[in-house]
């Protein structure tokens, strides 16, 4: 029984609304023992589940924990104390704010044991990483901002739906494995799939992150893709189409991020190809391959998000941060350059960095299963990872041609969370044990094996000769352009031309129903305005002929009448007969 009062995620997003209150350094310590007093929480916590009540007849569960939930909680709380040191001087009561509800959203879902607290988390959390890609507050990081959480949102109901269906089939909201069994799994599964920009949902992806400030983009990098992974494992493990989209997006994005001219849209891109990676992983759904793809998770946020701080280091000290702008940062920037490159390392899987010991599982998962083709493509792109994130993101950055600028270090606080980041990425690449005793499952597997060392040793330098060649012929030079066709192309061009025709088609619609209503209005009123006339004209003009009259004679009685209506003088007998005329043809219809 715990004596936990509050759950880890309301630590982090009601303590993230007192932020704006406080000033000077009280503000900064409060926001570093945030997720300090979270990790204490979650390290006190059993397995099991907490904080758990009834709503309108249906169970929720604020707090499972297990192994699969443990390890996510403990990564996603380590990034949230590495961003918030790295933002600490940040003067933006914004990014702060948002950061942190952002971060304690991610833990919502992942400790959410039932699916109506996790939509709540879910949509929360999109909605606080809006406001991190906005943060910047220029008209491209608001356009951004828009068109991401139209996108989020559209999943959002994706996954809406599928929870109805969902709830209304099997009469609970707990949730564990689904698969792709019913149509609703579907809806399911499109939402989650979305956040974790699979392939052909993934063009939000470099699209926003790389419009975020320097600090933002470091939480954006950490939370959203992986809380979907974590979705993923435990709802849709073995499922064959993920091991297509997974392929799919660790070779596709290694072209865009090596044509990029941007260093954090090249990290972009290279997030997507680590994502695939995990995305194989869960498709195959061994204990062998799960345990990569968590494992994976793990070590991916924090070399990815150092990666990120040394990109933003950059931007922050300099103004810029494309590939042809910058260059020679190494001479005085030598601590930031070497944090890189330990990251640079680690997305390699060089040996002794962390994205050995994690990816390594990955490879000989499909290896084991005997799916070589999609073996062929894992290791293809582990090949290219070298060539785009491994040597061209330091390479471009640091070394290169020299652009001449001369910018300092960054502040302490930056190089302490990059410091700290780093250590963990040589840490769990040299002592991996403790990450490998976290996994969900029982471990068997050694990464530091002969044809393991040899063979990725193999890709390395195949990596390295490649850029090498590319650069001497003189065609690696990135292009100065302003974005890269990529799947987005599609729906932008459909929603331009479906906007189109729903404009002239309904607007033509609606002038047509306009005219013919004003028409038949106008007439309509016209025939009432005269309806006393004619009224009186039938009945004259019938006793009229009664008596006779015909022609000239019946034309100028009827103009006389006309013109003696008109002046408001009809003759009392004519109104008298039409008004009992009246009477007697509502007697006969009585």
């Amino acid at each position: 029984m715990t004596t936990n009062l509050i759950p880890p995620a309301f630590i982090l997003v009601i303590g993230a609304l007192f932020i704006p209150f406080l000033r000077g350094n009280f503000k900064r310590a409060y926001m570093l023992l945030l997720p300090i007093a979270v990790l204490i929480t979650l390290l006190n916590l059993d397995l099991g589940n907490y904080w758990a009540f009834k709503f309108s007849g249906f169970d929720l569960i604020l707090g499972r924990m297990d192994k699969l939930a443990r390890i996510f909680a403990l990564i996603f709380t380590i990034m949230a104390f590495i961003g918030v040191l790295f933002a600490l001087k940040v003067e933006d009561d914004l990014q702060h704010v948002s950061g942190l509800v952002y971060a304690g959203s991610t833990l919502g879902v992942v400790m959410a044991g039932d699916l109506l607290s996790l939509y709540v988390f879910w949509e929360i959390m999109a909605v606080a990483s809006t406001f991190l890609v906005i943060a910047p507050r220029t008209r491209a990081s608001r356009d951004a901002g828009f068109r991401y959480l139209l996108v989020h949102l559209a999943g959002g109901l994706f996954l809406l739906a599928g929870i109805i269906f969902y709830i209304h089939h099997n009469g609970t909201t707990t949730f564990d494995y689904i698969g792709l069994r019913d149509p609703y799994s579907w809806f399911i599964f499109i939402g989650i799939a979305l956040n974790a920009a699979a392939i052909p949902l993934h063009a939000w992806l470099p699209d926003a992150y790389p419009m975020g400030t320097p600090t933002s983009t470091v939480f954006l990098s950490a939370f959203t893709t992986k809380s979907a992974v974590y979705l993923l494992v435990r709802t849709f493990p073995g499922t064959d189409l993920l091991i297509v989209i997974g392929a799919l997006m660790v070779s596709v994005p290694i072209f865009y991020a090596v044509l990029e001219n941007d260093i954090r849209r090249v990290l972009s891109y290279s997030l997507m190809n680590q994502v695939g990676f995990m995305l194989v992983g869960i498709g195959i759904g061994t204990e062998l391959a799960l345990n990569g793809t968590v494992a994976h998770a793990f070590c991916h946020i924090l070399y990815k998000a150092l990666l990120f701080m040394a990109a933003g280091s950059v931007l922050q000290m300099t103004g810029k941060i494309k590939c042809t702008e910058i260059g020679g940062l190494y001479k005085t920037m030598p601590l930031t350059c070497l944090f890189c490159m330990v990251g640079a390392a680690s997305i390699s899987a060089f040996p002794l960095f962390s994205g050995f010991v994690s990816k390594s599982m990955i490879v000989s998962a499909s290896a084991h299963e005997k799916f070589f083709l999609i073996w062929l493509v894992l290791q293809f792109a582990s090949t290219g990872v070298v060539d785009h994130a491994g040597i061209k993101v330091p390479f471009f950055t640091f070394f290169g041609h020299d652009s001449g600028i001369r910018a300092k270090e960054p502040p302490l606080n930056m190089l302490l969370a990059m410091g700290f980041a780093a250590f963990l990425c040589v840490g769990l690449g040299v002592y991996y044990q403790p990450l490998y005793n976290l996994l969900p499952f029982a471990v068997d597997y050694q990464p530091y094996t002969g044809s393991h060392v040899v063979g990725q040793l193999q890709l390395l330098l195949f990596g390295a000769f490649a850029f090498t060649l590319l650069i001497l012929s003189g065609y690696y030079v990135p292009e100065v352009r302003s974005r890269n066709l990529d799947a987005d192309w599609f729906y932008r061009k459909f929603g331009k031309l479906s906007y189109r025709a729903m404009d002239k088609g309904f607007n033509a619609l609606n002038r047509v129903s306009e005219q013919g209503i004003l028409a038949f209005v106008k007439e309509g009123a016209a025939f009432f305005r005269q309806m006393a006339t004619h009224v009186c004209l039938f009945f004259a003009v019938n006793f009229w002929l009664l008596l006779g009259y015909r022609d000239k004679r019946l034309a100028h009685k009827k103009l006389r009448l006309y013109n003696d209506i008109s002046h408001g003088t009809l003759p009392i007998g004519i109104g008298a007969a039409v008004a009992i005329s009246f009477v007697f043809l509502i007697f006969a219809l009585t």
